[in-house]
């Protein structure tokens, strides 16, 4: 059965997508209040072990966009920085949007987009509802350094507070004196409401992509919200402590920003990050409510996915990025197609990519699909049926982000291993160590399982058409090259 007699002709197509929304907070028994969220979960199938191929924002985002890896969209951290390796797609790559547009679909966008410096939605089919502004991120410009006030010592610093000598300082949590209407995302949450409601009568189909900037640090949150969980009865993540001292060395750096806050303004930060996340809760729970109001959601597909996650704590870090601990990487994916009811209310444990984001839209509306494309539909999993075939294990890439640091990963339901050029190689066992405490990558016994993840990786690097294949001497640091990979499977490798 195709799936345009699966489903209503062209069903509409909302997309909700949070910035910097951890999986676990969206997981059944956490203590963040997240009724929305989980009643889409409740009538729509939930991917549990979703992950970006990248933890940051552009790329992440420009996956979802493409269903493309990073090396071959081109996209490898934030686009609108300094330091930006590439500020745009690579030529000639499609995005899905456009795909729609081929078939009749009206495009809206309201929010971050964050995909290229050079292009806005516009460009790419959307006609644009409420969106932001398109500048420099986090300070990059060499300009605003010599704007700085003086330092506060960490001794002097306020609480929520993070001193950096020479940086200026940086809030990390607190509470806002804005109100929950005042605030950006409500604005870009009601823009596309407005737009929902001038679509009532519409017999064009139509996909709307709504993306607010929260729950992204920094954690400043109106009232309501930094008062809703008692920072008491927060529990320290069970890695929190971890010293670090068998992993890369830029983690134990990373982790030394963070530690001049207590334990007590730790539990504080979590705090607010659940609380931002409940707004964002109550953000979607609006769009729902427009949906329902207007007789839309019965034809509608909705979508909730985030473009990373956050650490909120956990190995005593914040934020995201180069590091590829489970929180910073795996994201709340949830698909609720109405048409398919009878198979909601499921949690797959499959290994699903932003990428697959894709092609599952462009099946469900009965578009054609992207020329090129490295995501798998979803569709198969939404009808309760099994795929023919599937991935057994997750690859991701990193070439830094406002830091250049290289690695990759590639993991299975046992183990994590990640390659990093520069310094240690980690490998963690998933079923005795689920929180990442633990490398083994030079345990004594281990040799076959690293050789094995490696074999792995070089495989995905192929399909990926990765930019890591360099055997000049002095940066051959892998400890297996890519010749490891079966000559049977896969050719060998060709070096310019």
């Amino acid at each position: 059965m195709s799936s345009a007699s699966a489903l209503n002709n062209q069903p509409n197509i909302l997309i909700f997508m949070p910035d910097q929304m951890q999986a676990q907070v969206t997981l059944p028994g956490h203590l963040c209040h997240m009724p929305n969220v989980n009643r889409l979960a409740s009538e729509g199938v939930s991917f549990t072990y979703a992950y970006p191929p990248m933890a940051h924002c552009c790329p992440a985002r420009a996956s979802f966009m493409t269903g493309l890896y990073p090396t071959q969209h081109g996209v490898f951290n934030n686009v609108s920085n300094d330091q930006a390796l590439r500020t745009t797609l690579n030529d000639g790559v499609e995005m899905f949007s456009e795909k729609l547009q081929d078939v009749g679909y009206q495009l809206f966008y309201s929010g971050k987009w964050h995909v290229s410096a050079t292009e806005m939605p516009r460009d790419r089919g959307w006609a644009e509802l409420h969106m932001r502004e398109q500048k420099l991120d986090h300070g990059s410009r060499r300009e605003a350094f010599r704007k700085l006030k003086a330092d506060k010592a960490e001794a002097d610093r306020e609480r929520g507070e993070i001193a950096r000598p020479g940086w200026g300082s940086y809030r990390l949590y607190g509470t806002s004196d804005e109100r929950y209407e005042d605030t950006k995302d409500y604005r870009t949450v009601q823009a596309a409401i407005e737009q929902l409601d001038r679509l009532k009568d519409s017999s064009d189909p139509w996909c709307m992509f709504v993306g607010p900037t929260a729950p992204h640090d920094p954690f400043i949150v109106p009232e309501k919200y930094a008062k809703m969980y008692d920072p008491s009865k927060v529990q320290l993540p069970p890695n929190f402590h971890d010293d670090m001292k068998d992993k890369p060395g830029i983690y134990r750096r990373m982790k030394s920003v963070f530690s001049q806050l207590t334990e007590d303004e730790v539990k504080e930060s979590i705090a607010h990050y659940w609380g931002f996340c409940t707004m964002v809760d109550d953000l979607f729970g609006e769009v729902l409510e427009a949906l329902e109001r207007n007789g839309q959601l019965d034809n509608t597909i909705v979508m909730f996915v985030s473009d990373h996650g956050e650490h909120a704590g956990a190995h005593g870090l914040y934020c995201k990025g180069i590091s590829t601990f489970d929180e910073g990487y795996r994201v709340p994916f949830i698909i609720r197609a109405p048409q398919l009811a009878e198979h909601g209310g499921r949690a797959m444990d499959e290994f699903v990519s932003l990428m697959d984001a894709a092609p599952t839209i462009l099946e469900l509306a009965g578009a054609q699909p992207l020329g090129k494309c490295s995501g798998l539909s979803l569709v198969p999993f939404l009808r309760g049926t099994q795929p023919e075939r599937w991935r057994d294990s997750l690859f991701t890439q990193c070439n830094g982000t406002e830091l250049y640091y290289i690695n990759r990963m590639v993991k299975t339901k046992r183990y994590k291993f990640v390659y990093n050029p520069s310094d240690l190689d980690e490998l963690y066992d998933l079923q005795a160590d689920p929180h990442e405490l633990v490398n083994i990558a030079d345990h004594p016994g281990m040799e076959g399982i690293v050789k094995e993840m490696y074999t792995r990786m070089w495989e995905h690097a192929f399909s990926a058409e990765d930019n890591c294949f360099v055997r000049y001497i002095p940066v051959t640091t892998a400890q297996y090259g890519p010749y490891v990979v079966s000559q049977a499977s896969q050719s060998q490798p060709s070096y310019t």
